[in-house]
């Protein structure tokens, strides 16, 4: 848990919460939609301290009792929404936790707090039963749905609520985060929020992973390979990396950063700007041979490999097709 300052871009959502609680026009109710890792929880945490804090300003104070409470997470008004069934949550989940308690009055705060995370997950029959809650809520009730999805609630929930879209974070802004906060050298900090694509909680899991480092070398290993071993044989390996834990979505994220590498230094010359510059060598060779519609040929490639996964069509086909364009450019 952490105050609003502590939060790594965000800003207009940030600045938005912030205005509600200085002119007294907190909503009922919010949805905080982006996807897995993008820092929901950690802005939703923060909204309910700073709603709840002794001391009344737009930042929970953070020594106060309510924000003590709230930081050892036992304040009696912020609720954590939990359910049984790991990919669903139900009515009775709904109905014992929210629907029953909101009618009585917060213990401490002025307000009293519901945080519902992965609300995607919501059954209809419990989207329903919310629904009179949102309508007619008491005025001291605060209810903060957190989706990766939020297309899958009802509209007539969405409608009712204000929704904050939470954009991806500037790279440079992760990378500072992970040079200042996680202690990574300049290099691998580049790297990581490259791959985290403005997602702080990828970043950190990234950055505190050794298989990471560990992938991305088999993945270089496979391009490098790309044009000595037969198709089948390349398909193969992708077929054993991709059967451990990893996910082959992974590698191919990695081979559009490292192909958009090639084609940046084919234009500028110039290492500098590289996200891989260890692999700089391979990628002055691979500059030489492919032309620039080559190039941009292949990241389109990548890019149609995944909507075909995505589409179920054969996993060995799809990598055949893309190797075949990977050698052809």
């Amino acid at each position: 848990m952490a105050g609003f300052h502590e939060i790594i871009g965000h800003d207009d959502v940030v600045n938005h919460l912030q205005n509600a609680i200085q002119m007294g026009k907190v909503s009922h109710a919010y949805i905080f939609n982006g996807e897995v890792g993008a820092g929901k929880k950690m802005l939703a945490s923060a909204f309910a301290m700073a709603l709840q804090c002794e001391k009344h300003g737009t930042d929970p104070c953070m020594e106060c009792d309510s924000c003590k409470r709230a930081l050892s997470k036992n304040h009696p008004d912020i609720i954590t929404i939990t359910h049984e069934k790991p990919n669903s949550i139900g009515i009775e989940d709904i109905r014992i936790q929210l629907i029953d308690d909101v009618s009585i009055k917060p213990y401490t705060g002025p307000y009293k707090i519901y945080i519902l995370n992965e609300a995607e997950k919501l059954t209809l029959q419990a989207q329903n039963a919310l629904l009179k809650t949102i309508e007619e809520p008491p005025a001291y009730a605060v209810i903060l749905l957190l989706t990766s999805n939020a297309d899958a609630l009802l509209p007539t929930i969405s409608s009712r609520c204000v929704t904050l879209n939470l954009r991806p974070v500037k790279e440079n802004e992760v990378k500072e985060y992970l040079m200042e906060h996680m202690h990574l050298p300049d290099y691998q900090a580049q790297i990581d929020a490259a791959f985290a694509q403005g997602n702080i909680g990828k970043a950190k899991q990234i950055a505190e992973s050794t298989e990471f480092a560990e992938m991305a070398e088999r993945a270089f290993r496979i391009l490098r390979k790309s044009n000595e071993l037969e198709l089948y044989e390349l398909v193969e390996m992708i077929k054993e990396l991709t059967a451990e834990k990893q996910n082959i979505y992974d590698y191919l994220d990695l081979f559009t950063m490292w192909f958009r590498d090639v084609l940046l230094f084919k234009a500028t010359k110039e290492v500098d700007g590289l996200i891989f510059k260890d692999q700089y060598n391979y990628i002055k060779e691979r500059a030489k041979k492919s032309s620039y519609e080559g190039i941009e040929n292949i990241i389109d490639a990548i890019g149609k490999a995944r909507e075909r996964l995505h589409s179920n069509v054969n996993f060995d086909l799809v990598m055949e097709l893309l190797f075949m364009t990977i050698r052809e450019n």
